[in-house]
């Protein structure tokens, strides 16, 4: 199963919580409540941002670099097996 795309500006947060489940933890840093929130299925990231009054930008950056951080970490650990 293939990944949803991290840039569609329609993409819930309920589906990147899914497929990116290391991301929760940059909003509850923010202590922002989406992940396991109700409304997640009909949120999206623009969405987060606008309620928390975040710069979506930067926060983009921020869960992209959480997203490639992971990424990084898998890597690492097939390449020592």
């Amino acid at each position: 199963m293939s990944k949803p795309d991290f840039d569609d500006p329609n993409l819930p947060l309920s589906e990147l919580f899914a497929a990116w489940p290391e991301v929760a933890s940059v909003f509850f840093d923010l202590r922002m409540l989406c992940p396991g929130c109700p409304v997640a299925p009909f949120h999206a990231i623009t969405d987060a941002c606008l309620e928390y009054d975040l710069d979506e930008d930067a926060f983009r950056a921020e869960l992209t670099a959480r997203i490639n951080n992971k990424a990084d970490e898998v890597g690492k650990q097939g390449s020592n097996r």
